[in-house]
């Protein structure tokens, strides 16, 4: 089976498995008949692994660093659509604080990448 680089990139399988516990997030949510939320959580959770995922395809290191810039954005967009969650009980202040924390680290742990491949000559 053939394997794409953006595979091996840790921000790549930490994005994947936030976008995992997301998509739980949402399962409860449609089961609640909550579809816009459930939605919302989806499109944004996995945007985190699709822009470094087809960053990591660009001929360019200007271009990829402007997808990481993207995906970094959208853990800003999951912490809010959380926060929101939280503040309409819909989501336990434990599981925040935790995906919190994950998408902190994941955001972190982009920037320093970014900062890396602006060092690359």
């Amino acid at each position: 089976m053939a394997k794409f680089r953006f595979q091996d990139l840790k921000i790549w399988q930490q994005a994947i498995e936030i976008a995992d516990e997301l998509f739980d997030i949402a399962d409860e949510l449609e089961q609640k008949k909550l579809y816009r939320f459930a939605e919302q959580i989806r499109g944004s959770g996995l945007s985190m692994s699709n822009n470094i995922a087809e960053g990591s395809g660009s001929s360019s290191k200007k271009e990829f660093i402007q997808f990481l810039n993207i995906a970094k954005r959208s853990t800003f967009e999951n912490a809010n659509i959380l926060i929101v969650l939280n503040r309409r009980n819909l989501l336990e202040r434990e599981k925040l604080s935790r995906l919190l924390d994950k998408l902190d680290h994941l955001c972190r742990q982009i920037s320093s990448f970014q900062r890396s491949l602006t060092k690359i000559n």
